[in-house]
């Protein structure tokens, strides 16, 4: 087995992915995950480029005072890798990286940036994924079965009985299917992933995700006997990483979850896309209706609304106000936004619209409020060229990436100008921030 290779430098800062900063002693940088600034470690190296270098901590040989024990010691680093620092640092840094972001793209913000939290710490999630592990028990020679995640920096997993960020019902639920499945002839290669969901009430649905078409790999009878009201077998094709559907192989019981979102009732599948941390979340809606429920400067009147990137509908469902376009890439999730919209009976002034973003571009025009919501990858280049040609008066923009929010903001400074800006810890122990931004245009 080749040894690893190790290095041994102090830590500078925190940057955009979450990872601390050093440099080693050929120049080259080191991202570290399990680090903190000012602290003195050493890291195991997992990626090696000319330029710079990817590590993990493995040794502290001076400890930050923002250090704290991890409560998940053995798996916090695949899940939340803040786990080693206390919750004021983590709020601190979660600001800073917001400000980073606008700063690199040189968009200057018109106050400094501020991130909002519930103080809920751990159990929030209310939606988690868990991988499969088997080992051969070399005392029986048979297959040993356990929850996994993946290890960070490596292909291996990491084995668990759970995680802290998950509410318990969901903990409670992977371990009795881990122990089901036990009892059958599976083991991992079998299986993709199995995932969890919860509603508020402690409602939970399963997902078996199988990477081969299995029988009776759970019946009527033991799924009834889970502490779920709903769940089931899915195939999924082997070739693709992700768990997707593949073909419906078995349900049991009611597998749609239904949650209040700011007192409005919807319904959601557990492939469908539906906020994990719902608290937080309402908050930020909170705060986005008093924007999007008063006129813009140079607006008479409050404009009808556009939510792109919608999911389920719960922004525009919620605050979007009294004539409201949904638009939604996810066939699952407008089918649900469909029977929210039937159920809240919006059919007369409530248009559900199954397209990605970039495909839709007519309904964004000069008369509406627009209000985006994208992945990751921020908006498309369409998108933002659209607003751009149409200048609707107001954009209510809500991102999980500041640093492609930015470049978004950037690019519609042009005709825009920021009013309003928040951040949220929608996802406390991890590096992941949510942050709205509000832009009026510029009127000449």
């Amino acid at each position: 087995m080749k040894k690893a290779q190790t290095a041994t430098l102090t830590l500078e800062n925190i940057v955009g992915g979450g990872q601390a900063i050093g440099t080693l002693a050929d120049g080259r940088k080191a991202f570290v995950w399990g680090g903190l600034p000012g602290e003195q470690v050493t890291i195991r190296l997992t990626k090696k480029k000319s330029k710079f270098v990817e590590g993990i901590v493995t040794e502290v040989h001076h400890a930050s005072f923002e250090r704290i024990t991890p409560v998940d010691p053995g798996s916090y680093l695949s899940t939340s890798p803040w786990q080693i620092m206390n919750f004021s640092a983590e709020q601190q840094y979660k600001a800073q990286l917001i400000a980073e972001a606008f700063r690199l793209h040189h968009v200057t913000l018109p106050t400094t940036p501020t991130v909002y939290t519930d103080e809920q710490q751990l159990a929030y999630r209310n939606k988690v994924e868990y991988s499969w592990y088997s080992d051969t028990d070399p005392d029986s020679e048979a297959d040993t079965l356990d929850l996994a995640f993946f290890r960070r920096g490596s292909k291996g997993k990491i084995t668990v009985d759970g995680t802290s960020l998950a509410r318990p019902e969901i903990n409670t639920l992977a371990l009795e299917i881990r122990d089901l499945l036990r009892t059958k002839p599976v083991t991992a290669r079998n299986l993709k992933t199995v995932l969890i969901r919860c509603s508020r009430s402690g409602k939970c649905i399963w997902q078996l995700y199988l990477k081969d078409r299995l029988e009776n790999v759970i019946t009527a009878e033991e799924a009834a006997a889970l502490s779920a009201q709903g769940g089931e077998i899915i195939y999924s094709n082997p070739k693709s990483p992700a768990s997707v559907i593949t073909e419906r192989l078995a349900a049991f019981g009611d597998t749609v979850l239904t949650d209040k979102v700011l007192d409005v009732p919807f319904r959601y599948v557990a492939e469908g896309f539906f906020q994990v941390n719902l608290p937080v979340y309402e908050q930020a809606l909170t705060d986005m209706a008093a924007w999007i429920r008063t006129a813009p400067v140079g607006s008479s009147n409050a404009p009808a609304t556009v939510d792109m990137y919608s999911g389920v509908g719960t922004i525009g469902l919620t605050i979007g106000g009294e004539h409201v376009t949904l638009v939604e890439i996810n066939e699952h999730a407008v089918k649900e936004m469909q029977r929210n919209i039937h159920a809240l009976g919006r059919e007369n002034n409530t248009k559900a619209v199954l397209a990605a973003s970039e495909q839709a571009l007519d309904y964004i025009h000069p008369d509406n409020l627009v209000i985006v919501d994208p992945p990751r990858a921020g908006l498309h280049a369409d998108v933002v060229d659209r607003l751009l040609e149409k200048m609707p008066p107001r954009i209510v923009y809500l991102s999980c990436n500041p640093v492609t929010q930015a470049r978004d903001v950037a690019l519609l400074s042009e005709k825009y100008r920021i009013v309003h800006h928040q951040g949220y810890n929608f996802f406390p122990r991890t590096p992941h921030i949510e942050n709205l931004v509000v832009l009026d245009r510029v009127l000449h």
